[in-house]
Protein backbone atom coordinates (compact mmCIF):
# COMPACT_ATOMS: atom_id res chain seq x y z
CA UNK A 1 0.00 0.00 0.00
CA UNK A 2 1.47 3.34 -1.10
CA UNK A 3 1.70 5.82 1.74
CA UNK A 4 0.42 9.37 1.38
CA UNK A 5 2.94 12.04 2.40
CA UNK A 6 1.21 13.96 5.20
CA UNK A 7 4.10 15.91 6.74
CA UNK A 8 3.01 19.19 5.16
CA UNK A 9 -0.31 19.17 7.03
CA UNK A 10 1.14 19.06 10.54
CA UNK A 11 1.45 22.26 12.57
CA UNK A 12 4.82 22.25 14.30
CA UNK A 13 5.01 23.22 17.97
CA UNK A 14 5.52 26.98 18.19
CA UNK A 15 4.60 27.56 14.54
CA UNK A 16 2.51 30.68 13.91
CA UNK A 17 -0.50 29.82 11.77
CA UNK A 18 -2.01 32.21 9.22
CA UNK A 19 -4.81 30.23 7.59
CA UNK A 20 -4.71 32.44 4.51
CA UNK A 21 -1.38 30.76 3.70
CA UNK A 22 -2.65 27.19 4.14
CA UNK A 23 -4.34 25.57 1.13
CA UNK A 24 -7.94 24.44 1.23
CA UNK A 25 -7.30 22.20 -1.78
CA UNK A 26 -4.26 20.26 -3.02
CA UNK A 27 -3.52 17.85 -5.85
CA UNK A 28 -5.54 14.73 -4.97
CA UNK A 29 -3.82 11.54 -3.86
CA UNK A 30 -6.17 9.51 -6.07
CA UNK A 31 -6.78 9.63 -9.81
CA UNK A 32 -10.22 8.02 -10.02
CA UNK A 33 -13.12 7.28 -7.70
CA UNK A 34 -12.21 3.60 -7.97
CA UNK A 35 -8.68 4.30 -6.76
CA UNK A 36 -10.02 6.46 -3.93
CA UNK A 37 -12.23 3.62 -2.69
CA UNK A 38 -9.35 1.14 -3.02
CA UNK A 39 -6.98 3.32 -0.95
CA UNK A 40 -9.63 4.07 1.68
CA UNK A 41 -10.57 0.38 1.96
CA UNK A 42 -6.92 -0.55 2.50
CA UNK A 43 -6.64 2.12 5.18
CA UNK A 44 -9.78 0.88 6.91
CA UNK A 45 -8.56 -2.72 6.89
CA UNK A 46 -5.27 -1.71 8.50
CA UNK A 47 -7.01 0.56 11.02
CA UNK A 48 -9.30 -2.31 11.99
CA UNK A 49 -6.31 -4.59 12.57
CA UNK A 50 -4.51 -1.93 14.60
CA UNK A 51 -7.62 -1.19 16.67
CA UNK A 52 -8.02 -4.85 17.58
CA UNK A 53 -4.43 -4.96 18.88
CA UNK A 54 -4.99 -1.69 20.79
CA UNK A 55 -8.07 -3.25 22.41
CA UNK A 56 -6.30 -6.52 23.21
CA UNK A 57 -3.28 -4.78 24.69
CA UNK A 58 -5.41 -2.39 26.76
CA UNK A 59 -2.56 -0.09 27.71
CA UNK A 60 -3.13 3.01 25.57
CA UNK A 61 -6.04 5.07 24.32
CA UNK A 62 -6.38 7.15 21.15
CA UNK A 63 -8.28 10.43 20.99
CA UNK A 64 -9.14 12.06 17.66
CA UNK A 65 -10.43 15.64 17.74
CA UNK A 66 -12.18 17.22 14.75
CA UNK A 67 -12.83 20.95 14.47
CA UNK A 68 -14.00 22.94 11.45
CA UNK A 69 -16.27 25.58 10.05
CA UNK A 70 -19.81 24.47 9.18
CA UNK A 71 -20.12 22.13 6.17
CA UNK A 72 -16.41 21.23 6.18
CA UNK A 73 -17.19 17.51 6.33
CA UNK A 74 -16.41 16.42 9.90
CA UNK A 75 -19.26 13.91 10.04
CA UNK A 76 -18.34 12.38 6.70
CA UNK A 77 -14.66 12.11 7.57
CA UNK A 78 -15.45 10.36 10.84
CA UNK A 79 -18.01 8.05 9.22
CA UNK A 80 -15.85 6.97 6.28
CA UNK A 81 -12.45 6.78 7.94
CA UNK A 82 -13.64 4.85 10.99
CA UNK A 83 -16.32 2.72 9.35
CA UNK A 84 -14.20 -0.43 9.51
CA UNK A 85 -13.42 -0.18 13.21
CA UNK A 86 -15.19 -2.46 15.70
CA UNK A 87 -17.91 -0.33 17.40
CA UNK A 88 -17.04 -1.95 20.74
CA UNK A 89 -13.66 -0.30 20.64
CA UNK A 90 -14.63 3.15 19.36
CA UNK A 91 -16.97 5.90 20.56
CA UNK A 92 -17.95 9.19 18.92
CA UNK A 93 -19.09 12.20 20.91
CA UNK A 94 -20.57 15.32 19.36
CA UNK A 95 -20.49 18.39 21.59
CA UNK A 96 -23.18 20.97 20.99
CA UNK A 97 -24.21 23.95 23.09
CA UNK A 98 -23.38 23.28 26.78
CA UNK A 99 -26.25 22.30 29.06
CA UNK A 100 -27.11 24.12 32.27
CA UNK A 101 -25.35 21.41 34.27
CA UNK A 102 -22.24 21.57 32.12
CA UNK A 103 -22.05 25.34 32.56
CA UNK A 104 -21.79 24.82 36.31
CA UNK A 105 -18.35 23.26 35.77
CA UNK A 106 -15.02 24.29 34.26
CA UNK A 107 -14.83 24.35 30.47
CA UNK A 108 -12.93 21.03 30.28
CA UNK A 109 -15.35 19.08 32.46
CA UNK A 110 -17.95 17.89 29.97
CA UNK A 111 -15.36 16.52 27.54
CA UNK A 112 -13.18 15.00 30.26
CA UNK A 113 -16.08 12.70 31.19
CA UNK A 114 -16.02 11.20 27.69
CA UNK A 115 -12.30 10.54 27.32
CA UNK A 116 -11.57 7.06 25.91
CA UNK A 117 -10.46 4.34 28.27
CA UNK A 118 -7.28 2.40 27.60
CA UNK A 119 -7.69 0.07 24.67
CA UNK A 120 -10.26 2.26 22.91
CA UNK A 121 -10.51 5.04 20.36
CA UNK A 122 -12.47 8.18 21.26
CA UNK A 123 -13.59 10.69 18.64
CA UNK A 124 -14.65 14.23 19.52
CA UNK A 125 -16.78 15.97 16.89
CA UNK A 126 -16.06 19.46 18.22
CA UNK A 127 -14.57 19.61 21.69
CA UNK A 128 -13.26 21.80 24.49
CA UNK A 129 -11.70 23.90 21.73
CA UNK A 130 -15.10 25.51 21.22
CA UNK A 131 -14.31 27.49 24.38
CA UNK A 132 -11.47 29.33 22.63
CA UNK A 133 -13.28 29.57 19.28
CA UNK A 134 -16.99 30.36 19.58
CA UNK A 135 -16.46 32.23 22.84
CA UNK A 136 -13.68 34.27 21.25
CA UNK A 137 -15.76 35.22 18.22
CA UNK A 138 -18.81 35.80 20.42
CA UNK A 139 -17.39 36.90 23.81
CA UNK A 140 -20.90 37.70 25.07
CA UNK A 141 -21.34 33.91 25.43
CA UNK A 142 -19.02 34.09 28.44
CA UNK A 143 -21.57 36.24 30.27
CA UNK A 144 -23.90 33.22 30.43
CA UNK A 145 -21.31 30.71 31.64
CA UNK A 146 -21.54 31.66 35.29
CA UNK A 147 -17.90 32.72 35.62
CA UNK A 148 -16.88 35.45 38.08
CA UNK A 149 -16.86 38.78 36.26
CA UNK A 150 -13.22 39.42 37.07
CA UNK A 151 -12.27 36.21 35.23
CA UNK A 152 -14.36 37.07 32.18
CA UNK A 153 -12.64 40.44 31.99
CA UNK A 154 -9.19 39.00 32.60
CA UNK A 155 -6.71 40.44 30.09
CA UNK A 156 -5.03 37.08 29.57
CA UNK A 157 -8.20 34.94 29.44
CA UNK A 158 -7.42 33.32 26.08
CA UNK A 159 -3.75 32.82 26.86
CA UNK A 160 -4.70 31.11 30.11
CA UNK A 161 -7.22 28.85 28.37
CA UNK A 162 -4.66 27.83 25.76
CA UNK A 163 -2.24 27.00 28.57
CA UNK A 164 -4.91 24.99 30.39
CA UNK A 165 -5.60 22.97 27.24
CA UNK A 166 -1.92 22.30 26.55
CA UNK A 167 -1.33 21.22 30.15
CA UNK A 168 -4.42 18.99 30.03
CA UNK A 169 -3.30 17.29 26.83
CA UNK A 170 0.21 16.77 28.17
CA UNK A 171 -1.32 15.19 31.26
CA UNK A 172 -3.38 12.82 29.09
CA UNK A 173 -0.30 11.95 27.05
CA UNK A 174 1.65 11.08 30.20
CA UNK A 175 -1.17 8.72 31.11
CA UNK A 176 -1.17 6.79 27.86
CA UNK A 177 -3.56 8.71 25.58
CA UNK A 178 -2.42 9.43 22.02
CA UNK A 179 -4.01 12.67 20.77
CA UNK A 180 -4.46 13.67 17.13
CA UNK A 181 -6.25 16.88 16.19
CA UNK A 182 -7.70 17.75 12.79
CA UNK A 183 -8.84 21.12 11.52
CA UNK A 184 -10.72 20.65 8.26
CA UNK A 185 -9.76 23.77 6.31
CA UNK A 186 -12.62 24.80 4.02
CA UNK A 187 -12.72 27.78 1.66
CA UNK A 188 -15.53 30.29 1.93
CA UNK A 189 -16.47 29.60 -1.69
CA UNK A 190 -16.78 25.86 -1.09
CA UNK A 191 -18.84 26.44 2.03
CA UNK A 192 -21.29 28.54 0.00
CA UNK A 193 -21.54 25.76 -2.59
CA UNK A 194 -22.33 23.18 0.11
CA UNK A 195 -24.85 25.44 1.82
CA UNK A 196 -26.69 25.90 -1.49
CA UNK A 197 -26.71 22.12 -2.00
CA UNK A 198 -28.26 21.68 1.44
CA UNK A 199 -31.05 24.07 0.46
CA UNK A 200 -31.57 22.74 -3.08
CA UNK A 201 -31.51 19.02 -2.26
CA UNK A 202 -34.48 17.87 -0.14
CA UNK A 203 -32.54 15.03 1.47
CA UNK A 204 -30.03 17.58 2.76
CA UNK A 205 -32.45 20.23 4.01
CA UNK A 206 -32.15 18.96 7.56
CA UNK A 207 -28.46 19.85 7.58
CA UNK A 208 -29.04 23.56 7.10
CA UNK A 209 -30.09 26.00 9.80
CA UNK A 210 -30.48 29.76 10.06
CA UNK A 211 -27.52 29.86 12.44
CA UNK A 212 -25.25 28.52 9.68
CA UNK A 213 -25.94 31.64 7.65
CA UNK A 214 -25.44 33.94 10.63
CA UNK A 215 -22.12 32.37 11.59
CA UNK A 216 -20.88 32.74 8.00
CA UNK A 217 -20.95 36.51 8.54
CA UNK A 218 -18.14 36.05 11.09
CA UNK A 219 -15.90 34.12 8.69
CA UNK A 220 -12.83 36.35 9.12
CA UNK A 221 -13.23 36.38 12.89
CA UNK A 222 -13.32 32.59 12.98
CA UNK A 223 -10.29 32.32 10.71
CA UNK A 224 -8.33 34.54 13.09
CA UNK A 225 -9.58 32.63 16.14
CA UNK A 226 -8.63 29.29 14.59
CA UNK A 227 -5.23 30.60 13.57
CA UNK A 228 -4.50 31.75 17.12
CA UNK A 229 -5.78 28.50 18.57
CA UNK A 230 -3.73 26.28 16.25
CA UNK A 231 -0.64 28.40 16.86
CA UNK A 232 -0.85 28.11 20.64
CA UNK A 233 -2.07 24.54 21.12
CA UNK A 234 -0.24 22.38 18.57
CA UNK A 235 2.43 20.44 20.46
CA UNK A 236 4.65 17.45 19.84
CA UNK A 237 2.40 15.23 22.00
CA UNK A 238 -0.90 16.61 20.66
CA UNK A 239 -0.33 18.01 17.17
CA UNK A 240 -2.82 19.81 14.98
CA UNK A 241 -3.16 18.85 11.32
CA UNK A 242 -4.69 21.33 8.87
CA UNK A 243 -6.54 19.21 6.31
CA UNK A 244 -7.48 20.75 2.92
CA UNK A 245 -11.23 20.13 2.96
CA UNK A 246 -12.54 21.45 -0.36
CA UNK A 247 -12.09 17.92 -1.73
CA UNK A 248 -13.88 15.70 0.80
CA UNK A 249 -12.50 12.47 -0.63
CA UNK A 250 -8.89 13.56 -0.53
CA UNK A 251 -9.34 14.98 2.96
CA UNK A 252 -10.53 11.58 4.18
CA UNK A 253 -7.49 9.85 2.72
CA UNK A 254 -5.16 12.35 4.41
CA UNK A 255 -6.89 11.92 7.77
CA UNK A 256 -6.84 8.13 7.57
CA UNK A 257 -3.14 8.14 6.66
CA UNK A 258 -2.29 10.36 9.63
CA UNK A 259 -4.22 8.08 11.98
CA UNK A 260 -2.53 5.01 10.50
CA UNK A 261 0.92 6.56 10.91
CA UNK A 262 0.18 7.23 14.58
CA UNK A 263 -0.93 3.63 15.14
CA UNK A 264 2.13 2.26 13.39
CA UNK A 265 4.29 4.38 15.68
CA UNK A 266 2.80 2.57 18.68
CA UNK A 267 4.22 -0.75 17.42
CA UNK A 268 1.23 -2.66 18.76
CA UNK A 269 1.05 -6.42 19.05
CA UNK A 270 -1.20 -9.01 20.65
CA UNK A 271 -0.30 -9.89 24.24
CA UNK A 272 1.90 -12.97 24.61
CA UNK A 273 1.77 -15.56 27.39
CA UNK A 274 4.61 -17.27 29.23
CA UNK A 275 5.62 -20.92 29.12
CA UNK A 276 3.62 -21.82 32.23
CA UNK A 277 0.42 -20.33 30.81
CA UNK A 278 0.93 -22.08 27.46
CA UNK A 279 1.25 -25.36 29.35
CA UNK A 280 -1.99 -24.64 31.18
CA UNK A 281 -3.73 -23.85 27.90
CA UNK A 282 -2.56 -27.13 26.36
CA UNK A 283 -4.00 -29.01 29.34
CA UNK A 284 -7.27 -27.14 29.03
CA UNK A 285 -7.39 -27.97 25.34
CA UNK A 286 -6.99 -31.69 26.08
CA UNK A 287 -9.82 -31.49 28.60
CA UNK A 288 -12.09 -29.70 26.14
CA UNK A 289 -11.27 -32.13 23.31
CA UNK A 290 -11.88 -35.10 25.59
CA UNK A 291 -15.40 -33.92 26.42
CA UNK A 292 -16.53 -33.75 22.80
Amino acid sequence: MTKINVKAYRVREGQKVDLRKWPTATAPDYKTDKQYHKILAAHMDELSAQQQMLYAQGQQAVLLIFQAMDAAGKDGAIRHVMSGVNPQGCEVFSFKQPSATELKHDFLWRTTRELPERGKIGIFNRSYYEEVLITRVHPAVLDHEGLPKELVREKHLWRDRYRAIVNFEEYMSRNGTIILKFFLHLSKEEQLKRFLERIDQPDKNWKFSDSDLKEREFWKDYQRAYGECLSHTSTDVAPWHIIPADDKLNGRLIVSQIVLNAFEGLKLSYPTVGAQRRKELRNLRRILAGKE
